[in-house]
């Protein structure tokens, strides 16, 4: 079984429960949080779902889905969330990503969780890559990517379709013995 808590200097990384649904909320309503993800702003439905998604995730027999909540360690306060996602167990990848409340911003918590979920990947679940994939325009993730020791393999075209358009994204990866 893997740990459901991570530690850290600042922060607590741990399994979503149904309870988090509002501090949820407050980063996934916020249009300048949501700006480069494919989801949101998130209704108060779209939350519940998708924490309800991921408590159906972290109760499956073959867990490949690890959604922790960021939680400051010094006040309890639920900052955001990063999830690692198995994408195949044969050739050991996975993928990983980060949400956190506009407000917590430049402090440094995206890079301190990233840093800890990339090492349970490695450390924990045996992977021998993990991948990140950023909007090119957010340079603000992918300074933290690179600060988490990930190197820029190139830029995909028209990898998604955000609210009707398709945006570019690059690519990032880090290797078990890099």
């Amino acid at each position: 079984m893997f740990q459901d808590e991570i530690k850290t200097e600042r922060l607590i990384l741990r399994d979503i429960t149904a309870a988090d649904v509002d501090a949820v909320q407050v980063y996934a309503s916020d249009p300048a949080v949501t700006r480069f993800m494919v989801w949101g702003p998130n209704t108060p439905t779209d939350s519940w779902n998708f924490v309800k998604e991921q408590l159906e995730a972290q109760a499956a027999d073959d867990r490949r889905v690890f959604n922790k909540m960021v939680v400051r360690a010094d006040n309890g306060l639920l900052i955001g969330a990063i999830e690692l996602r198995l994408l195949n167990r044969l050739h050991q990848r996975a993928e990983f990503g980060y949400v956190y409340r506009s407000d917590q911003w430049g402090q440094g918590f995206a890079t301190e969780a990233a840093q800890a979920l990339v090492a349970f990947g490695f450390e924990e679940l045996g992977l021998q890559r993990i991948e990140a994939t950023c909007d090119p325009e957010n340079q603000a993730s992918a300074n933290v990517l690179r600060k988490t020791g990930l190197t820029l393999e190139g830029r995909m075209r028209n990898h998604m379709k955000i609210r009707g358009r398709w945006r570019d994204s690059l690519l990032f990866a880090r290797l078990r013995d890099d």
